[in-house]
Parts: structure tokens; sequence; C-alpha cells
């Protein structure tokens, strides 16, 4: 089995447009979570979300591209720039053949839809833009990424709800380690701040109308975000033979079903997924300093990978560091896994742990060091990312520094 590591990384999200800017932003446990700002927000009950602000797509895209997309597309593309220009690849003959794309997404073209839905049934339009389909289609964004940078390789999206960059990522690094890729660009992207986006999920009953408080005993619901994070997946002795700066080792992945209820999460099913991703990678609990937490601010999700972890940690629970950053940049859905490692890699490379903000009031059902509202600073080699989705779908990734 191939070794695999990250040699590029970008992003768009509530809290920066790059990653330099998001891992200040995190550094400072700052709060990207604001009033909304799209049509007809007035109709919600629930107002805030984290919202890429102040963004023009002709600052990166001309008309010809815009009519083709979406905004979930952008955003990944936006994300695919930085993360290949920080690798120094260039895809052509058998590297381009062999190298490919693949993306998680949850409601991919959601406010393409949203648009021509109102067009059609609102404002009694007969007619829609042809490419309609083109751009609301899930696997959008990944086509538009490999045909940008000529990656003829494997190209697909994964579709899991909230664990889709996840699982996306975790495919892969499959893909690599296996020898079938030498690189692969992955991660995850998501917009559905929109009216009907946020329409849908008001239904669910588990939006907090002020903040989002993972962990917190007060907390009162989770908060929307959106954005993309994207990586180059890289064979290791590929990217040593070149000079490349490796930013991390992809150690292991797991994922699991809780083949249980389709909005309830299971302990059993979560720690299944942190055992294996353990497992797969060969390392023991021991070494494990940080795990970015699923952490979305209900009390449902928040108790149930509390008592995963600490199943599954043992002893090494007490010593253990885990935060949840969507408490400043929102839950981006299907993207948010890939935003998230950011975080793990900024605990790999700088020894700085992300906090988890707005903690205000300790739950004993959530006895872990959560690293309340300040970043701190931690040697770590080995960091853990969890994603727990909707229907059950568990996707854990563990991560070295090298």
């Amino acid at each position: 089995m191939k070794r695999v590591v990250i040699t590029g990384a970008g992003t768009i999200n509530a809290l920066g447009r790059e990653v330099p800017a998001t891992l200040e932003a995190m550094r400072e446990g700052r709060c990207g979570i604001g009033p909304l700002e799209f049509r007809d927000v007035e109709r919600l009950s629930i107002r805030i979300g984290g919202q890429v602000k102040g963004y023009d797509p002709v600052t990166a895209f001309n008309r010809q591209q815009l009519a083709l997309y979406d905004r979930f597309t952008q955003f990944a593309l936006i994300a695919a720039r930085q993360a290949i220009e920080q690798s120094g690849l260039e895809f052509s003959n058998g590297l381009a053949d062999g190298s490919g794309v693949v993306l998680g997404t949850s409601g991919g073209g959601l406010t393409t839809q949203d648009e021509n839905y109102r067009s059609v049934y609102e404002e009694g339009k007969n007619r829609v833009h042809p490419f309609v389909v083109p751009k609301l289609m899930n696997n959008a964004a990944a086509s538009h990424v490999s045909m940008e940078f000529n990656l003829r390789g494997p190209s697909f999206t994964v579709a899991t709800a909230c664990a889709s960059s996840n699982h996306a990522m975790g495919l892969a690094y499959q893909m690599v380690r296996s020898g079938g890729c030498p690189v692969m660009v992955t991660g995850g992207t998501e917009s559905m701040l929109c009216f009907g986006g946020v329409k849908a999920w008001e239904g669910l009953r588990v939006m907090s109308r002020d903040a989002c408080r993972p962990f917190s005993a007060n907390r009162n619901g989770m908060v929307q975000g959106e954005g993309a994070g994207v990586y180059v997946f890289e064979e290791y002795e590929h990217a040593r033979a070149r000079g490349a700066e490796i930013l991390a080792e992809v150690a292991g992945f797991a994922m699991t079903s809780d083949a249980a209820d389709i909005v309830m999460p299971s302990k059993q099913g979560a720690a299944r997924a942190i055992a294996g991703a353990l497992r797969d990678a060969g390392i023991d609990r021991s070494e494990v300093g940080y795990i970015n937490a699923h952490g979305t601010g209900t009390a449902a999700n928040d108790k149930t990978e509390c008592a995963a972890v600490a199943d599954v940690m043992g002893s090494q629970a007490d010593r253990l560091l885990i935060s949840s950053t969507k408490s400043m940049h929102g839950h981006c859905i299907g993207g948010t896994g890939a935003v998230e490692l950011l975080a793990c890699l900024m605990a790999l490379r700088e020894g700085v742990i992300a906090p988890t903000i707005n903690y205000e009031e300790p739950d004993p059902e959530c006895a872990l060091d959560v690293v309340p509202n300040e970043a701190r600073q931690a040697d770590v080699s080995v960091v853990l990312s969890n994603a727990f989705a909707f229907g059950g779908l568990n996707a854990v990734l563990a991560l070295r520094r090298i």
C-alpha cells in the first residue's frame, strides 16, 4: 500500500477567502456567523448563518462561466485553484490520465434550484435557462474542476449529507493508497444559504436563532454555513521525488452506517468509525492528541459524539483535546468536513488547537476538554476528523504529522 500525503489546500468560507485568513480566524476564535443577506430572508424564522459576505463572483469568473457555475461550483473552483497552485502540480500526459477529482456535496446546485423554482412558480415564467440542469447537478463542481485542471482520471461526487466531504476525501485516500491514482483532488463544497435551503432546515426544528454553542449546556441548535475546502492528495514517493512541501500524511480512514434511524445518531456507529480509522492507520489511541468534532450544537449530536469518543479513547479521553469549529464558520453540510480539516492541519503544523467558541455552561454529558472559547498551544502528532450524517452515515479521517 502507498503512503498518502497532502500537498495543497484551499478554501473559501465565512472565516476567510483562503487558508491563511481562515487559520488566523480560527486562532483568534473569531465568529463568521451573522445576519443572512439574500432575497426573502424576512420570511424566515432563522436569519443567521455562516455566509461568505461581500463575495462577488465576477472577480473570479467571466460571464460565460457564470452561466454554468452555481455558487457551490464557484466555491469549489476557487478552493481548487488555491490547492493546486500550492501543490505546484501541472496535469499533463500520464499524470493527467491517472489523476482525478472526488468532491462531496449534499445540496449541489440548490441556489440554482431555488432561483428557478421561484421563476416558474412565483413569477409564472414558462421557460428556464437551458443550462439549469448542468448548473444544478451534484457532479457539476467535480466536473468543472476536472475540466479546468485537465484531470482525466476518476472524477465523481459523493453525497452523504453532512459526511459527504469526509467520505469523498476517504475515497480519494483509498484510491491513492491502492496505487490506482498518483494524485487526487478532493474535499467538499456547499452553498445552501438561500430562501428554500434555510426554509427546509427550519422544518427540522434543529436550528439556532442566535448562535452555535457546541457542547455547552445551553446550546439550542445548529447554524448553517457555506463554503468549500479542497486538497491535493498525493502518493508520498511521487511528492518527495518532486520536492513538494508536505502538509500532513493521511494515515487512515473508516466509514460505518448506524443502520438505525434517519436522523437520530447512534453512539455505536460513531464509535465503530472512530475505532476503524485508528485501526486502518495502525495508530494506538494514546497517540491521538486532537479530534476535530462533528460538534453541531444539537443535544443529540453533541452527547452522542462525546459518548462515542469516550468509549473508544477510554482512559485517554481525559487528556484528549476536542473542539468544534462549526461554532465559528457554521455547519457547511456536505462541505463541512473539508473546511474543518484545516483545523487539523493547523494542529499538526502549528501546534494550535482551534477553540469551541460560544461555550458558556459545562454539560456533564460532554465532559471532555472541548478547548472552550480560546485557542490552545499543544504538541500533537496525530489527529482525527469526525463527520456523522443524517441517515446514520459516519466517516472519520486520521492524519499524522510528517
